[in-house]
C-alpha cells in the first residue's frame, strides 16, 4: 500500500469496519428490529468517503490469510491442481467438504464489499466513473461466488429483508454482461479522471486509471463469455466479440494487482501466509507438466525441496498416514517459490507484502486464441499467434527474458513426464507446447498453457478445468466424498449449512435452480462439457 495514504487509510478502514459492522449480515438474513428502515446504506457517510470505502471493498475479497487459507488456499487451490495439500489435518484435498471453512470466501464479499459497493453505486451518479468501476469490481467479487456454489443471493445482496433470495447463475451472467458493458460504455467518458484516486489499490497508480479499468471490465467480460460458451454459444460469441472489440489487456502495464502490506494482518497476501505455514506443495500435475517442458517458470513457481534440493510434486488426495512417508512428506516436495516464502533457520519465513494476482493479460490472449478456434472475431491474429503470444506475456509476467529460451519452449515438442512420485504415476497427460496441427490436440494445448498461466489463481484455475475438462489432471488418490467415486472430478462447494438454518426457503428453492442435489457432483449451468 502506498506509504504516503498509509495510516489515513488505516483510520478510514477502523471506521469502515464498524459501518459495516452495523448493516452486514452473518449468513445474509439476520433480522434487524426495524424493518421500516434501510440500513444496507451506510446513509451516515458522505460521497467524500467513497474512496476509502471502495479500498475496502477491493481488499476484503481478496480475502485475509485466514480467510484465503481455508476459502481459497485449501479449496480452489486444491481443485485446481496448481498445489497439493501438506497439512496432515487438512481433508478437503480428499473431498471432505468443510461447512466450518466455507463462510470464508462467502462472508467477505456479503458483509465486507456490498455495503460498500451498493453506497458508491446508488449514492454517485449512474454515468459517473465511480459508478462504473464500482460496477466491474461488484462482478468480479461474485463471478468468483457463483462459480464456487451456482446460484447465490445476488439481486437481494444487501437488501434488509428477513428472506434473502437467491438468484439463479444463468440470470446472475447475464446482469454481469449488462454491468461490465455499462461500465466500459461509461468510462469511455471519463478517460482523463482518477476516479477514488490513490485509494483505487489497482490501478490507482497508473497513468490513465479509467482506461486500465476498461481494459479489465472487456478483459473479465471476455473470460465470462467463454465460461459459457458450452451452454450458449450464441451468447458466448456475441459478448466475447463485444469485449474484444471495446479493447482487453494487452500489455503487462494493463495486468492487475493487489498490493498487500506487511504492517496489517487483513492486508497480507493469503497465499503467502499459507505457504508460510506450510500447508501447500507443488502437485505432481504441476511437477509432470513443468518437468516435461524445461520450464523456465518452474523455478519461480516453486523452490527445491528442502531434503533433495530438487523439485519434486505430490500427488492430490492422500490420507494423512501416506503424507508421512518421506516421498510425500513436507520436506521431500516443493514448496512455493521465494516469491511468497523462503527457508530461514529450518523454518519458513513469509514474505507477507507480495501483490496478489487479480488478472493478467496473458489470460487476455488465451481466451482470445479459444475465441479464434471457435471462429469467433477476435480482432486479429490466428488462433496459434495469440497462444503462442499468451505464453511470452505469461513469461515476460514472472520475469523470465531469455528470448532464445522462450523461443526454444514455445517450439518445444516435449511432453509431460512421470513425475517419479510416491504413487509411481504415469505423465499427467501427453500434450507438447508446440502448436500442433490437429484441431482437437490445439484445445488441449491451450487449455494447459492458459492453466499454467492463471497460476496462483486456483478459483479461476479449477473453474476453467471444470468448464472445460482440460487439461487432463490426475485423479485424486482418494476421495472420501461418497458422491465423488474415484476417478471423478469436484463440481461445486455445497449451499452453506447456515443458510440453511436462516435462510431455509430461499436455499430450498436455490437447490431447485441447481438441476440437481445439492451435492459436489452437481455441475454448474455453465459446466456443459
Amino acid at each position: 500500500m502506498n506509504k504516503r495514504y498509509q495510516t489515513n487509510y488505516t483510520m478510514k478502514i477502523s471506521f469502515l469496519l464498524l459501518a459495516s459492522a452495523i448493516i452486514c449480515f452473518t449468513s445474509c438474513t439476520k433480522k434487524f428490529d426495524d424493518e421500516n428502515t434501510d440500513k444496507t446504506k451506510l446513509s451516515s457517510v458522505s460521497k467524500t468517503e467513497y474512496p476509502f470505502m471502495f479500498s475496502y471493498a477491493l481488499m476484503a475479497p481478496t480475502l485475509s490469510p485466514d480467510n484465503f487459507e481455508v476459502g481459497e488456499g485449501t479449496i480452489a487451490g486444491v481443485y485446481s491442481q496448481f498445489y497439493s495439500q501438506a497439512a496432515q489435518s487438512f481433508p478437503t484435498d480428499r473431498y471432505v467438504i468443510v461447512q466450518a471453512w466455507d463462510p470464508a470466501i462467502w462472508n467477505p464479499v456479503y458483509t465486507q464489499a456490498v455495503p460498500q459497493l451498493k453506497t458508491i453505486m446508488e449514492g454517485s451518479d449512474a454515468a459517473s466513473a465511480e459508478t462504473a468501476i464500482a460496477k466491474i469490481w461488484w462482478v468480479w467479487c461474485f463471478h468468483r461466488l457463483t462459480d464456487h456454489f451456482g446460484p447465490i443471493p445476488y439481486f437481494d445482496a444487501g437488501n434488509a429483508q428477513r428472506s434473502v433470495q437467491y438468484t439463479p447463475q444463468d440470470s446472475i451472467y447475464f446482469d454481469f454482461f449488462k454491468k461490465l458493458d455499462e461500465a466500459a460504455t461509461a468510462l469511455k467518458n471519463h478517460t482523463g479522471e482518477k476516479p477514488f484516486g490513490a485509494y483505487d489499490l489497482v490501478y490507482g497508480k497508473t497513468a490513465s486509471p479509467v482506461t486500465n479499468w476498461i481494459k479489465f471490465a472487456n478483459t473479465l467480460r471476455l473470460r465470462l463469455a467463454l465460461r459459457i460458451s458450452g451452454v450458449n454459444p450464441t451468447s458466448a460469441k456475441t459478448e466475447a466479440e463485444a469485449a474484444v472489440a471495446g479493447g482487453v489487456m494487452t500489455d503487462l502495464a494493463d495486468d492487475a494487482y493487489m498490493p498487500k502490506n506487511t504492517s496489517y494482518y487483513n492486508e497480507y497476501n493469503g497465499l503467502a501466509v499459507t505457504a508460510g505455514w506450510d500447508d501447500i506443495r507443488m502437485s505432481a500435475t504441476m511437477e509432470s507438466i513443468l518437468k516435461g517442458y524445461s520450464d523456465p517458470r518452474l523455478p519461480i513457481f516453486f523452490q527445491p525441496s528442502v531434503a533433495t534440493s530438487t523439485y519434486e510434486g505430490v500427488r492430490n488426495g492422500l490420507y494423512t498416514s501416506e503424507k508421512i512417508i518421506d516421498i510425500n512428506s513436507r520436506l521431500f516436495n516443493s514448496n512455493l517459490g521465494t516469491r511468497w516464502c523462503n527457508w530461514v533457520n529450518a523454518d519458513w519465513k513469509t514474505n507477507y507484502g507480495v501483490p496478489q494476482d487479480i488478472m493478467h493479460c496473458a489470460e487476455a490472449y488465451f481466451l482470445k486464441a479459444e475465441g479464434a478456434l471457435n471462429g469467433w472475431n477476435m480482432g486479429g491474429g490466428s488462433a496459434q499467434e495469440l497462444y503462442e503470444t499468451g505464453i511470452r506475456k505469461s513469461m515476460a509476467q514472472w520475469g523470465v527474458t531469455d528470448g532464445a529460451a522462450i523461443d526454444a519452449y514455445v517450439a518445444n515438442t516435449a511432453t509431460p513426464i512421470a513425475p517419479q512420485d510416491g504413487q509411481n504415476s504415469p505423465a499427467v497427460n501427453d500434450y507438447p507446447v508446440k502448436w500442433s496441427d490437429n484441431t482437437t490436440m490445439q484445445r488441449k494445448q491451450l487449455a494447459q498453457q492458459k492453466w499454467l498461466a492463471l497460476f496462483p489463481d486456483g478459483m479461476e484455475g479449477w473453474a476453467e478445468v471444470r468448464r472445460t475438462n482440460l487439461p487432463a489432471l490426475y485423479p485424486v488418490v482418494h476421495s472420501e466424498n461418497s458422491d465423488l467415486p474415484q476417478g471423478t472430478f469436484i463440481k461445486r462447494i455445497p449451499f452453506l449449512d447456515i443458510e440453511s438454518l436462516t435462510n431455509g426457503d430461499a436455499v430450498t428453492k436455490a437447490v431447485q435452480m441447481l438441476g440437481g442435489p445439492d451435492n459436489t457432483a452437481t455441475r454448474l449451468w455453465w459446466d456443459k462439457d
